[in-house]
């Protein structure tokens, strides 16, 4: 086997934004920051959760959510 040929592995804190932080090892040598993790996924809690980003789910409501509350009415 070839010598100097394999990536550097660190000892690295991955954090998630609901909270959640655990270490690993990775070729990544700094903190690795995620938006979603297996503690706050929908798939493995059970839980539908809406994740809003930028306000899309506010524009979307805002420009299709009349039609919707018109037939909920009916």
């Amino acid at each position: 086997m070839k010598s100097d040929i394999h990536p550097a592995y660190h000892d690295v804190t991955v954090r998630c934004a609901c909270g959640n932080e655990w270490k690993t090892r990775s070729t990544h040598s700094e903190e690795i920051r995620l938006d979603i993790c297996s503690e706050c996924h929908p798939f493995f809690t059970g839980k539908q959760r809406l994740i809003d980003t930028a306000g899309r789910v506010e524009r979307f409501e805002k420009k299709y959510g009349r039609g919707r509350q018109k037939a909920r009415s009916a």
